[in-house]
């Protein structure tokens, strides 16, 4: 039934936001452009899709989506291209054995987005 995550969206609530918004995930994360029109913007993750509006009117707390995670090839390279950007990396580079099976290991890091959004670069090490 599932064949994957499609698009995950945020809204900004001011044009301010928005650019800042844009300019992360464009510049800093390097997402390519898919479309943009008035109301939002569509970049391709290479597997799946940002969906940014500019049309929020309020403003959003944390959910129960914890964070989303980009599949990467190279963790220090986002850790320091969002440093350089100005962003926080709450979570530093490091190795994980998913559910305690170093056959699953993964690297990881965090950062906080300019929405507030949590986003892990995870590299799969089998």
């Amino acid at each position: 039934m599932i064949k994957g995550i499609h698009h995950i969206s945020m809204k900004c609530q001011n044009e301010e936001e928005y650019r800042k918004v844009r300019s992360f995930y464009t510049e800093t994360l390097q997402l390519s452009i898919i479309k943009e029109c008035e109301a939002c913007i569509l970049l391709d993750t290479g597997a799946g899709i940002v969906e940014i509006f500019r049309d929020g009117t309020e403003s959003l707390e944390k959910g129960v989506i914890r964070h989303f995670a980009f599949a990467v090839d190279d963790v220090q390279a986002c850790v320091n291209a969002v440093k350089a950007a100005g962003y926080e990396v709450f979570v530093a580079p490091k190795t994980v054995n998913i559910g305690g099976d170093s056959a699953f290991s993964a690297t990881i890091a965090f950062c906080t987005g300019p929405l507030g959004e949590e986003i892990e670069f995870f590299c799969q090490g089998w």
